[in-house]
């Protein structure tokens, strides 16, 4: 008789972007002529720019002819992309990464979910909280991170490191040795980022304590601040203690072309062993490669005309965020972020849970966010808004949601969305 892998059934709760969009049918049926104005999920809204369009017309008119056809991509990437991605990315940083180090695949996602296969089950993972959950859910279901605990909404076997207004939404250096160490800058969800200096003393730690840190870069595009680093591979000693990765989906708007890459220097070893080989070994029997296409739109993302129009496409986000930022803190918001990333984190006013603040915009003003619990414990009193709107409906938002500062809420609709759906339910995020 067959049996499951049970470590699924740890899992709490439902994917929380269904929960909402449950919500937000319910609310639309009930009041079919409101406006919905969403800034939740990290989608882009602006179309593939130009320079990349062109390119993925000419690979895919290169697959209609036999001399130029392609089939299965080599297992690391094509060479064209990976020497590009490490001149451009690293390279003319100063970070010595060179294009045999670089494993493209279909997304960041897939990378921060899979890399925890080369590591023992006897490694002990720390994660900041809040929390991209992807990095805790994928080590729940290979029997790594313990028992669900529902009194703290922790797993007993992951180390938690608390991200709130004391610290700035940065974590400290955990007093429990870790094996594995993920870190996301700029963050996902709070918006925060580090100075060289401070991702410097992770890098000092990992390397002291034998660990290895997993560097989700994925909004590395938004980074706008002086001595902030691009890479974890600027940090000295990164190169023996530091997985990065990449994600063209939040720079270059490939969410629904799906394309990124690992990092892995060859430094990294377990005894004799390098981490590379073993990635490598996984990379080539699990992975068929990225299309040619999209690694061709990929390569052009690096072009001068490729660079000039994201920089505008990064601009018109960031934006984005100035307004919301701006707008709430000027309405009397408690609010961050939006500087180093196209995330406004803020504190839900008066003594309000993150679903009831939802509740409140979506009924009061109309407009969709993100609630902070659903990324851990410690997003709890907190809510998340996304930069990827269109200006217009983000000007709009904004606008509405300073409206509602001073006016009484309407009862009817806000009892009727919390009794819609019950709140004590676990939600799981996904970027």
């Amino acid at each position: 008789m067959f049996k499951i892998n049970d470590n699924y059934l740890k899992l709490p709760g439902s994917y929380l972007f269904s929960t909402i969009a449950k919500k937000v049918a319910a609310y639309t049926e009930a009041n079919p002529d409101a406006k919905i104005i969403r800034l939740g999920i990290g989608d882009v809204t602006q179309p593939i720019a130009p320079a990349i369009i062109e390119k993925l017309h000419g690979a895919v008119d290169e697959m209609g002819h036999a001399e130029t056809f392609h089939g299965y991509a080599p297992d690391l990437g094509y060479a064209f992309l990976r020497d590009t991605i490490a001149k451009n990315d690293y390279q003319d940083r100063g970070c010595d990464i060179s294009s045999d180090e670089i494993f493209v695949s279909d997304g960041a996602k897939c990378d921060c979910s899979n890399i925890q296969e080369i590591f023992s089950l006897d490694n002990k993972i720390a994660v900041c909280d809040p929390v991209y959950p992807v990095y805790v859910d994928s080590n729940v279901m290979a029997g790594r991170a313990g028992d669900y605990d529902a009194a703290t909404e922790r797993f007993t076997n992951v180390i938690y490191m608390p991200c709130t207004t004391e610290n700035n939404f940065t974590p400290e250096l955990p007093k429990e040795t870790p094996d594995l160490i993920y870190l996301c800058f700029p963050n996902n969800p709070t918006g925060a980022m580090v100075s060289k200096a401070e991702l410097q003393k992770w890098v000092d730690y990992a390397n002291k304590v034998g660990a290895i840190i997993l560097y989700d870069a994925a909004y590395e595009a938004y980074i706008s601040e002086k001595d902030i680093p691009h890479s974890i591979y600027e940090c000295e000693g990164a190169r023996t203690c530091a997985i990065e990765m990449r994600s063209f989906s939040k720079n270059a708007g490939f969410t629904g072309m799906r394309l990124g890459f690992t990092v892995i220097p060859k430094d990294i070893k377990s005894g004799d062993v390098t981490l590379h080989s073993l990635w490598a070994r996984r990379h080539g029997t699990k992975y068929n490669g990225a299309p040619y296409i999209i690694q061709r739109a990929g390569e052009a993302v690096y072009s001068p005309e490729g660079k000039a129009q994201l920089k505008e496409q990064v601009a018109y986000y960031m934006k984005n965020a100035k307004v919301i930022y701006d707008g709430l803190k000027g309405a009397g918001y408690t609010v961050s972020g939006g500087v180093n990333a196209p995330y406004i984190w803020l504190k839900t006013p008066g003594n309000m849970t993150s679903w009831e603040f939802f509740d409140h915009l979506l009924a009061d003003a109309n407009v969709v966010g993100t609630p902070g619990s659903g990324f851990g414990p410690s997003g709890e009193g907190y809510f998340r808004l996304t930069a990827f709107g269109t200006y217009e409906n983000t000007v709009e938002a904004v606008e509405r949601i300073q409206k509602t500062v001073n006016c009484v809420r309407n009862t009817n609709k806000t009892e009727f969305l919390r009794n819609f759906y019950k709140h004590d339910e676990k939600i799981i995020l996904y970027r």
